[in-house]
């Protein structure tokens, strides 16, 4: 069944046209004719099922039928990554947004390697992999920010879960275990590590828990998958 984030609002008998992408996709790529049913959803009021309407030289038009599934809530997670190369770095958009991230925020440390990325591009990325993976939102992708900008405006009551590849920490199950589930993000750093003065000021916060991924060293999007595959295990949504 075809899946499609559109920001609309969702209600019955409603007649939307798809913009440019999402109607060549439908035509050109699916081959969709008049009639053909699919699902929708917005992020706010869950999926619907929906008909192709009409199939038109410009746009497709799609008519909403009625509710399928209703809105449900997703982990408060974000998760935090430095700037990587293009590739790694769409991967783990790409993945986060499967394994149910709400917020992917791009960070800009002493050793990233980037410092810039076409946020566009992942953000296109992130809604694909929310439609082949059934979740009813898109996570949020934000714009690069400096690490230490972000630290200076940390959201009050939400923790840091922060992967220090010195060796020295708990491992991530055991830094988690008895920790209460909410609000969080996961910290990923660039493939040459934290510098020694990021590493000391990221210990040093109140609300953060430096956690090891194990003794061998992994690629940026090699820890990002397995750090939050820890996370929604200990305390996502995996335990439900």
């Amino acid at each position: 069944m075809i899946r499609l984030f559109i920001p609309n609002d969702l209600a019955p008998g409603a007649e939307l046209s798809l913009d440019e992408g999402q109607s060549r996709y439908l035509a050109s790529v699916m081959r969709a004719r008049a009639g053909d049913e699919l699902r929708v959803f917005n992020g706010r009021h869950g999926e619907w099922r929906a008909l192709v309407a009409q199939v038109g030289k410009r746009a497709v038009v799609l008519q909403i039928i009625d509710p399928a599934r209703p809105q449900g809530e997703v982990p408060d997670l974000d998760l935090l990554v430095a700037l990587v190369k293009r590739g790694p770095l769409e991967t783990i958009v790409e993945k986060a947004a499967e394994l149910g991230v709400r917020r992917i925020r791009p960070v800009i440390t002493e050793r990233t390697n980037a410092d810039h990325t076409r946020v566009e591009r992942l953000r296109a990325i992130a809604t694909e992999a929310a439609e082949q993976t059934g979740r009813l939102d898109v996570p949020e992708v934000c714009e690069p920010v400096k690490l230490e900008t972000l630290i200076e405006g940390w959201e009050a009551g939400r923790r840091l879960l922060f992967c220090d590849e010195a060796g020295d920490a708990k491992p991530v199950a055991d830094a988690l275990a008895g920790q209460a589930p909410g609000a969080w993000a996961v910290l990923v750093g660039p493939e040459g590590g934290f510098s020694p003065r990021e590493r000391e000021r990221l210990r040093g916060l109140s609300y953060a828990t430096p956690a090891s991924l194990g003794p061998r060293i992994l690629r940026a999007d090699t820890a990002a998958i397995s750090a939050l595959t820890l996370w929604q295990a200990t305390l996502g949504d995996w335990r439900s």
